[in-house]
C-alpha cells in the first residue's frame, strides 16, 4: 500500500514539475491578470458574463493545481514550511470567496493578488524576491541612518528658513517632506533659489544633503541589494548543480528530497522481497 502511495506521489510530482504543466499554470496566471484588467472597463453584459465564467474556470484550475502540489508532497507538514506555498494557498482560498455581497471588495482584491502567483511559479522571480527580503534587515540600518540625517537637516531648515517660506519649512515634519522633494530632485532648485535670495550660502545646505542622501546612502542600498542578490544567485547555482556549501552543509533541498525518495524506493523493494 505504501509503495502504491509513493508511486502515486512520484507521478504527481513529475506531473507538477513538468514544463508543459508549469507553462499552463503561467498562462492561466497571465489570463487571470488580463481578466482583472478587463473588468475595470465598461463592457456589455454578454462580455461580463463570459468574463465571469472564465474567472470561475481560473479559480477551479488554481484549486486543482494547489491540490496536485499538496498531494505530491511526501510529508504534508513540510508543504506549509515554504512561505511560497502558504502564499499560494491563501490566494487560492481567498479566490473562493463569492464576488457578491459584503465580501465583494475582499474577493476582488484577492483576485488582483493572484497575479503575484507568477512570482512563485518562476524561479528567477522568486530569487529576486528572496534577495529583496533578505536585504531588508541590512537596508533597515541604512534607512535609520538616512532618517537621522533627514531629521538633522529638517531641524536646521526649519530653524533657519522658517521665516522665508512657512509652507515648506514650517516645522520639522513639513521640512522633512520638503527635503524628500529635494532628495528626489523634484524642482529642488526652486526651493534652493528661494532661500538663496535671503541666505546666499544656503546652497551648501542643499548640496551636502543631496550628496549624503542621493549619492552615498542610496548607493549603499543598491550595493547591499546587489550583494544579497549575488549570494542568492550563488546559492541557486549550487542548488541547481547539487553542490554543497562550505563546511559540508547541504546547499540543495532538491538533492535531499531525491535521496529521501531513493531510500523510500529501496525500503519498498525490500518489503516486496520479504513478502
Amino acid at each position: 500500500m505504501s509503495s502504491l502511495v509513493f508511486k502515486f506521489q512520484r507521478r504527481l510530482k513529475k506531473f507538477d514539475n513538468s514544463k508543459i504543466f508549469q507553462g499552463v499554470v503561467i498562462a492561466v496566471i497571465i489570463l487571470s491578470a488580463l481578466l482583472v484588467g478587463a473588468k475595470t472597463h465598461n463592457l456589455p453584459p454578454a462580455a461580463i458574463q463570459v468574463l465571469g465564467i472564465l474567472d470561475v474556470a481560473v479559480t477551479l484550475f488554481f484549486v486543482f493545481e494547489i491540490v496536485i502540489r499538496f498531494l505530491a508532497t511526501p510529508k504534508k507538514a513540510s508543504f506549509f514550511k515554504s512561505g511560497w506555498n502558504i502564499f499560494d494557498t491563501i490566494i487560492v482560498i481567498g479566490s473562493l470567496i463569492p464576488a457578491g455581497g459584503s465580501g465583494v471588495l475582499i474577493a476582488r482584491l484577492l483576485r488582483v493578488f493572484r497575479v503575484l502567483r507568477l512570482v512563485s511559479m518562476v524561479p528567477e522571480l522568486r530569487l529576486l524576491i528572496n534577495a529583496l527580503l533578505k536585504a531588508i534587515p541590512r537596508m533597515g540600518y541604512i534607512g535609520l541612518l538616512m532618517f537621522v540625517i533627514f531629521y538633522i537637516y529638517a531641524a536646521i531648515g526649519s530653524i533657519v528658513f522658517h521665516e522665508i517660506n512657512e509652507t515648506l519649512w514650517g516645522d520639522v515634519s513639513i521640512s522633512m517632506l520638503t527635503l524628500f522633494r529635494v532628495a528626489t530632485f523634484e524642482d529642488w532648485t526652486d526651493v534652493m533659489y528661494e532661500t538663496m535670495a535671503v541666505y546666499p550660502l544656503s546652497w551648501v545646505f542643499y548640496l551636502t544633503f543631496i550628496f549624503l542622501t542621493a549619492f552615498i546612502f542610496l548607493n549603499m542600498m543598491v550595493g547591499t541589494i546587489l550583494e544579497v542578490m549575488s549570494e542568492e544567485h550563488e546559492n541557486f547555482r549550487a542548488q541547481s548543480h547539487g553542490e554543497t556549501r562550505e563546511g559540508g552543509e547541504p546547499a540543495s533541498r532538491a538533492q535531499i528530497e531525491k535521496l529521501e525518495q531513493e531510500l523510500q524506493e529501496i525500503k519498498a523493494l525490500l518489503k516486496q522481497q520479504n513478502t
